[in-house]
C-alpha cells in the first residue's frame, strides 16, 4: 500500500516529536548524572575519595559520554527528517554515492554492453585520409594528439614524456583539434559539392 505525501509528512512529524521527547529525556538523564557526580565529589579531591565513590563517578562519566553520543545521533536523525537529506553529505552528494561510481568499474555487471567496438582494417582511402589529416599538424601537435587520443595519456603524462609544460601540451592539443576541425569541414564540403555535381 502506497502512502500519500500527506501521510508521509504526518509520519515524519510524528517521528520528529518522538525523537524530540527522547532527546529531552536523554538531556535530563545527562544532567542527573552530572548532578550525581557533583554530589559524590562534594568538597573532596580525587585522592580523598574511597574506591567505591571513584568507581561510581567513573561509571557516571562513562554513562554521560554514552548519553552524549545518543543525543548527537538523535539530533542528526532529526535534521535528516526535517531537511530530507543526510546532514553529513557534502554539497548534497551522499557519501554512499562513491559505491555507485565504483560500480561502473566492474563491467561484469553489464555483460550485454558492447563498449569496445570490433577492430576493423582501414581501407586504403581511409589510411590516406588519416595520413593527410595528421600531415596538417606540426610534429609536436601530432605527438601530443596521438599520445592523448590513441594512447590515452593525460596532459601531465605527455608533458613529462616530451619534457614540456602541461600548458604547452594543452596549447598543442587545442591547435591540433582546431586544425582537425578545419580539415574535417573542408573534407565534408568537398564531398557535398561532389554530390551536388
Amino acid at each position: 500500500m502506497m502512502m500519500t505525501s500527506e501521510q508521509i509528512e504526518n509520519w515524519a512529524d510524528a517521528m520528529l516529536l518522538e525523537y524530540e521527547e527522547g532527546r529531552t529525556e536523554l538531556s535530563n538523564h545527562k544532567n542527573r548524572l552530572h548532578n550525581q557526580n557533583l554530589d559524590l565529589i562534594g568538597d573532596k579531591n580525587w585522592r580523598e575519595m574511597d574506591v567505591e565513590t571513584q568507581d561510581a563517578i567513573e561509571r557516571n562519566q562513562s554513562d554521560k559520554t554514552q548519553v552524549n553520543s545518543m543525543i548527537r545521533d538523535m539530533s542528526e536523525s532529526m535534521e535528516w527528517l526535517e531537511t530530507g537529506r543526510d546532514p553529513e553529505s557534502l554539497r548534497g552528494i551522499e557519501k554512499s554515492s562513491v559505491y555507485q561510481r565504483n560500480a561502473m568499474a566492474d563491467m561484469d555487471i553489464f555483460p550485454s554492453l558492447d563498449i569496445f567496438p570490433e577492430e576493423r582494417d582501414l581501407s586504403e582511402s581511409e589510411k590516406q585520409r588519416v595520413i593527410r589529416v595528421l600531415a596538417e599538424l606540426s610534429p609536436r601537435e601530432r605527438q601530443c594528439f596521438i599520445l592523448h587520443t590513441v594512447y590515452s595519456r593525460s596532459y601531465a603524462q605527455i608533458s613529462a614524456e616530451l619534457n614540456v609544460g602541461k600548458s604547452t601540451v594543452q596549447k598543442y592539443m587545442e591547435r591540433a583539434k582546431l586544425k582537425l576541425r578545419v580539415v574535417r569541414l573542408s573534407y565534408e564540403n568537398e564531398h557535398i559539392s561532389e554530390r551536388v555535381i
